[in-house]
């Protein structure tokens, strides 16, 4: 018995270590019984293929010619398709044909732009095809990995992808899973474990049995969540509300239109539908989906030269709205590579960091190809040339069971000594920290330190004694996954473009505060205890708004699961912030799917890439300040055409609108005759109009030259919003009835003159005009609201005056091309009837024996355009001095949804939040010349100086942790005036010239960043 108890402890002991040791590396997933494949054949294979299915992870593509049948069916086409079938019934061939051309070219074009995204991401993923080395009919070979399937042997070896989810036959192997948790350092496994799909083996080579493929594998179910999120997106939701009120106007307007031809008018049921449908068309923003959508494809490929891949176009307009950006840290804030910090405590006299440096290379066979990350991270912070000069004796590989490598060395002058590095206890340890208490409590010390901080450390330690038997302590190396070069100031960019930042990662809380230390994120970052899980049916919880203060007080998260950051992703949109995530793993996939913008960074997983709306395919964030740039840009250039669209509906609607009520051709053709004017309309007064219209044509030419040429508005000048955008409608449509009434008001007058001409005292008589034949007249409207059109278009496009923003030159060609034709056509268009409507050119001598029509016509739109543009002015100068409709509040109030901080829960707690921390980065950037000026002064640090230290210190502390939300902006106004009234006094000292220009730099950025936060704490109620 006493034997067997021994023997079970020690079976017990052998279980808990390993236990332990797997507890240590994170990993968790192992099968204690299973059986190993030696391989199957072909005829096996193809059989479990078709039970089981591809290797890859599923995708719902929808068929080419799908997604064209789906743009002529939506509410605009469906509007068209009513249209053409009327047209047909009554038999107007011709305007059928147009309707119908129309709405096949605006298919067209949209299924050529949204198809194009498409095929660009196909093409990436094609290139990135994975490959497997697989033991088929009792051969080795290299094959496509979306054909594998379960019970497959395949060979695992050093720097190649886990094409399956698998399990380890026999041996030891290292494994990169930071694609699937986030976790840094490699994860050690021996038999039984089970390297994930997607993951990436880094040292070792062993034999595994494919255990799950395709959807089965933990990286296909991850795709789980990202389905069900195909809804409308923002710029959708927009177009859909603006069409709708524009469409229910429309219909309204023609219908009573329709009803007064009919019932008053005694025109018949034909002639009078013809004209309201045709007018309804017209006045419809017909083309506003597929103006928008090449629009964005226009921005699409401006990113593509970025670097960025679109996948979805409307997240362009979204992104420009993006006022939350969480990202996962490790692959994108980091470089997903361990380096050496500058910190290496050393515990023998004359060691610095580059001699452990090289006594850490030696401890490795550095003319071999590294065999771990440790070796890779330390060979390549040396130069390798100058180790030459050793020669390697012995060496002895990392193991497990005492955690060091060790080798034997010969040096230059001959002599021979040993080399070890290891975790820093082990090699303490050995150099006799036991016997030296003083020793063992610095390491002891810097250990706790680092860890608290999250950063790794390895100790290296030599012999010098001829036994080599004794080993002295030399140093500790650190080491961490640093940030990616312009990571920090990617985050800083994004602060000053409105844009607040959250770190969410599956590593360690320690490792993710230092690295948001590092960054500048901010402290506060809990582990994933407290976050909402989904519901045991995979749904998002029904109380997840009872975490949305506590996720949006947070600076990021760590320790989470893939649930978790689709969780916080939907809490934050929940709450209303447009979100944006950046990521490159199979974790990161379902928050990249629920984002508003899913961004996935180089060299991320196809998992990422499919569920992503950009897709990144150089490294580095700093595309991202670039795409937020674009996107705001093209929101503009978007914005100012619906602007625009909608002035020309309503201006051409209520016009003819308004025409048939007000004017009656008869007492123009009566009046002309009466005074000697026959040639106006002639004296058959049965075939005298009985309302004004314009022939179906010329309004078609109107809608095609305007619509044709207003796709080159992507191509216009705009300047980017410093803050994220949001749709304030109201303002928008008021803006675009000023415009609108304008230009109608001016077309109605234009109408009124014309009509008033033959009687004695018009003032075309008094200004020696003479009278137009009613064909010139509908000419003249024709080439007026062609003409208004445009002009208002250049209106539109900004709030100040029109000649402040020089257009685009390509938008300016595409203008002055249709405006040249609309006038050339006006000019020469032949005298006849069209729709039963007479029309005549107006350069044509005609009845009147008058050409320069088109000039006065130009002078006359020219005039209205400058009354237009003052007004438009006028109408902003007033809404946004009177804050009507909260157009200057409401987009500093940093929620997608809401314009004022009564609009929702939260909306006071987070304006202002992302000024305050842009604040506090500029007071540190003046903190820091500061500290930098006084470490370069011999003597003691003048008094202005160290004034100057302590006021920016206290000032960041009020902006930073628990007291971000309670501060202020008063206080922080007066902490910031007393740094700068500590600036402006003597610094005192030797400070040189160049040294107190950056510092005058750095604190004109602090005015800048201050004056920002006082203008959103006027929404707040707490400005000083």
């Amino acid at each position: 018995m006493g034997e067997e108890d021994a023997n079970g402890k020690a079976a017990n002991g052998a279980a808990a270590e390993e236990k332990a040791e797997k507890k240590e590396s994170g990993h968790t997933d192992h099968r204690d019984e299973f059986e190993a494949s030696t391989g199957l054949t072909t005829a096996e294979a193809e059989a479990l293929l078709l039970e089981w299915g591809r290797n890859e992870l599923e995708e719902k593509k929808v068929p080419k010619w799908l997604v064209y049948l789906k743009h002529l069916w939506g509410p605009m086409p469906i509007m068209i398709w009513l249209a053409i079938i009327i047209e047909f019934a009554i038999q107007n061939w011709i305007d059928a044909g147009i309707l119908l051309g129309i709405q096949f070219a605006n298919a067209t074009l949209g299924w050529y732009e949204t198809t194009k995204a498409a095929d660009a991401v196909a093409a990436l993923k094609k290139a990135l095809k994975p490959l497997a080395t697989c033991k088929r009919d009792g051969k080795w070979q290299t094959m496509d990995a979306t054909t594998l399937v379960p019970g497959d042997l395949v060979l695992l070896g050093a720097g190649a992808a886990v094409p399956a989810d698998c399990i380890v036959n026999e041996g030891r192997i290292e494994v990169d899973q930071a694609a699937l948790t986030g976790e840094s350092l490699p994860v050690t496994m021996y038999k039984g474990d089970t390297p994930k799909m997607g993951s990436t083996i880094t040292r070792g080579e062993v034999e595994g049995t494919v255990e799950f493929t395709g959807k089965n594998t933990f990286f296909g179910k991850t795709a789980q969540m990202l389905q069900g999120d195909g809804g409308l997106g923002n710029l959708q939701k927009i177009l859909l509300k603006i069409m709708f009120v524009l469409v229910v106007l429309s219909l309204t307007l023609c219908f009573i239109a329709l009803m007064y031809l009919i019932f008053s008018k005694n025109e018949s049921f034909k002639e009078a539908l013809s004209f309201t449908i045709v007018l309804l068309v017209a006045s419809i923003p017909i083309a506003i989906e597929i103006v928008c959508t090449t629009t964005l494809a226009l921005g699409s490929r401006q990113l593509s030269a970025y670097g960025a891949i679109v996948t979805r176009l409307q997240s362009i307009e979204e992104m420009a709205g993006m006022n939350m950006l969480c990202s996962d840290k490790t692959g994108t804030l980091t470089l997903n590579k361990m380096e050496i910090q500058d910190y290496c405590p050393t515990f023998r006299d004359g060691e610095t960091l580059q001699t452990v440096l090289v006594a850490s290379a030696l401890a490795a066979k550095w003319k071999e190809p590294p065999k771990d990350a440790l070796d890779t991270m330390c060979l390549g912070a040396v130069d390798l040339d100058g180790l030459d000069v050793y020669t390697m004796l012995d060496h002895s590989p990392f193991d497990p069971t005492i955690k060091r490598t060790e080798s034997q060395i010969q040096a230059p002058d001959g002599t021979v000594f040993k080399v070890t590095k290891g975790a820093p206890q082990v090699i303490a340890k050995l150099c006799g920290a036991d016997d030296q208490p003083e020793m063992k409590m610095r390491v002891e010390a810097e250990v706790a330190n680092l860890g608290s901080r999250g950063i790794r450390s390895l100790a290296v330690a030599r012999t010098y004694d001829e036994a080599q038997e004794k080993f002295e302590l030399l140093g500790m190396l650190t080491f961490l996954d640093p940030p990616r070069p312009d990571t920090k100031h990617t985050v800083e960019q994004a602060l000053e473009y409105g844009v607040d930042v959250k770190m969410i990662t599956g590593d360690q809380v320690l490792i993710a505060k230092e690295m948001s230390r590092i960054l500048g994120l901010g402290l506060s970052i809990p582990d994933a205890s407290g976050l909402p899980k989904l519901d045991e049916d995979g749904k998002i919880p029904k109380d997840l708004h009872k975490y949305t203060r506590m996720i949006v007080e947070a600076d990021g998260f760590a320790q989470v699961y893939p649930e978790h950051k689709y969780l916080i992703v939907e809490c934050l949109r929940q709450a209303g912030f447009a979100v944006g995530m950046t990521g490159d793993g199979v974790n990161d996939a379902p928050a990249l799917k629920k984002a508003d913008v899913g961004i996935a960074v180089a060299g991320a997983t196809d998992a990422a890439r499919a569920a992503a709306d950009i897709v990144l395919t150089d490294p580095g964030l700093g595309v991202i300040i670039h795409a937020i740039i674009i996107a705001r840009q093209i929101f503009q250039c978007v914005k100012n055409f619906i602007n625009y669209r909608i002035a020309a509906t309503l201006q051409l609607l209520t016009f003819f609108f308004i025409s048939v009520f007000a004017f009656d051709p008869h007492d123009f053709c009566q009046s002309a005759v009466d005074n000697g004017y026959e040639y106006a309309c002639g004296t058959d007064s049965e075939e005298w109009p009985d309302f004004f219209q314009l022939p179906v044509l010329m309004l078609m030419l109107i809608t095609l030259l305007n619509d044709g040429t207003l796709i080159s508005i992507g191509y216009d000048r705009v300047k980017a919003s410093p803050r994220p955008e949001k749709w304030n409608l109201r303002v928008l449509f008021l803006v675009s009835t000023v415009l609108g009434i304008v230009s109608m008001g001016s077309s109605l007058l234009l109408v009124a003159l014309v009509l008033d001409s033959p009687n004695p005292g018009s003032l075309f008589q008094k200004m020696g005009l003479p009278v137009p034949p009613y064909g010139k007249l509908v000419t003249m409207i024709h080439l007026k609201v062609s003409l208004s059109d445009f002009l208002t278009l250049f209106a539109a496009r900004t709030e100040s005056f029109f000649f402040t923003m020089r257009p685009g030159k390509l938008l300016m060609a595409a203008c002055c091309v249709a405006l040249s034709l609309s006038t050339v056509l006006a000019c020469i268009w032949p005298e006849g009837e069209l729709d039963h409507v007479p029309v005549e050119g107006l350069a044509l001598e005609g009845g009147d024996n008058y050409t320069l029509w088109p000039l006065w016509i130009w002078i006359f739109c020219i005039v209205w355009w400058w009354i237009q543009d003052l007004l438009k002015v006028g109408t902003y100068w007033v809404v946004l001095k009177l804050d009507i409709f909260q157009a200057r509040t409401g987009a500093l109030v940093n929620l997608r949804d809401a314009f004022s901080t009564k609009d929702s829960p939260i909306a006071e707690e987070v304006t202002g939040v992302v000024e305050t921390k842009l604040l506090d980065k500029k007071v540190a950037a003046v903190e820091e010349q500061v500290t930098k000026i006084a470490k370069q002064e011999r003597g003691a640090v003048p008094p202005s100086l160290a004034r100057i230290s302590k006021t920016t210190a206290l000032a960041r502390t009020s902006m930073t942790g628990a007291n971000l939300g309670r501060t202020s902006a008063t206080q922080i106004t007066q902490q910031v005036q007393e740094i700068e009234d500590a600036l402006a006094q003597p610094l005192g000292g030797k400070i040189s010239a160049q040294e107190r220009q950056e510092l005058e730099r750095r604190a004109e950025e602090m005015r800048l960043a201050l004056a920002k936060l006082q203008r959103v704490s006027a929404v707040r109620g707490d400005q000083p």
